[in-house]
């Protein structure tokens, strides 16, 4: 292993919530260190230092050293809690190693080839990643800071599973002592997906549903004037003509009775 993370922390003697608030607000971050036969010991960890230490991406699958005062042990992240809203590490879980002892550790998986994929560049495939890690277990003198899946030959429509990884000396896949049905893909290519855009025919249908709407109002919209108390008159000020079987009035009979003649100047004179 190229990086090694060593951490220092000191015994802690104050348990429960309150104690662990107090840790939080000096800077410092409550933790547990147990396993491999011994008792478990209640730890402090500097959050700054803990925190720049997490930010490596090996921390979480390297065999760590916790320097406890004048002790020295050899441990694993076993978990890890961290504010649900705030950059703030909660608590950490150590899990001691033993040299001679297997342990079960998850290491992430790296991903080579990927845009250079035969079912990529020469098909016109797409890379889909079903898995980012897997759980693995070895001696801690093999534990890998991560597992190389190589897709560089790897076709359209197949795909790599958990018995097609090559392990490092001395690891093995935890997933695969249970069966072949746990033989999980890893990776695959398939064809991309084709996203048709509805956009347009949704246009053009919301266009052609007004077309059709227009007219129908227009014609409901006629009868409803035609009842209209007064449409008539408007209709004959706006100079649209007299309604149906009535005769525009005129200057010379505007005032005349209905069945009666108007009277003209003639009648006058026959009276002399």
């Amino acid at each position: 292993m190229a990086v090694s993370f060593n951490l220092s922390a000191e015994v802690r003697n104050d348990k429960g919530k309150g104690a662990s608030r107090r840790l939080r607000r000096t800077g410092k971050v409550p933790g547990i260190l147990y396993g491999a036969g011994e008792p478990p010991v209640e730890l402090t960890f500097d959050h700054n230092e803990l925190r720049n230490n997490l930010s490596h991406e090996a921390f979480y699958s390297h065999v760590l050293k916790i320097k406890v005062g004048a002790d020295e042990h050899q441990a694993i992240v076993k978990d890890l809690q961290r504010h649900p809203a705030k950059p703030v590490i909660m608590h950490l879980d150590l899990l001691r190693v033993k040299d001679n002892e297997e342990i079960r550790v998850h290491v992430p998986l790296h991903f080579l080839g990927e845009k250079e994929a035969t079912g990529v560049k020469q098909q016109g495939g797409v890379v889909s990643r079903n898995l980012i890690e897997v759980e693995i277990a070895c001696l801690p003198r093999y534990l890998p800071e991560y597992i190389d899946v190589d897709v560089i030959n790897l076709e359209l429509n197949h795909a790599l599973h958990l018995s097609d990884l090559k392990l490092p000396e001395g690891v093995r896949i935890v997933q695969l002592a249970y069966g072949e049905e746990h033989d999980l893909p890893v990776v695959a290519i398939h064809h991309a997906r084709i996203t048709v855009e509805e956009e347009p025919v949704a246009a053009a249908a919301v266009a052609a549903e007004g077309a059709a709407v227009a007219p129908a109002e227009g014609a409901a919209a006629a009868p409803a004037a035609e009842g209209k108390p007064g449409a008539d008159a408007k209709a004959a000020a706006a100079g649209k003509g007299a309604p149906a079987g009535k005769p525009a009035p005129t200057a010379g009979n505007k005032g005349a009775p209905a069945g009666k003649a108007a009277p003209t100047a003639d009648k006058g004179k026959d009276k002399k």
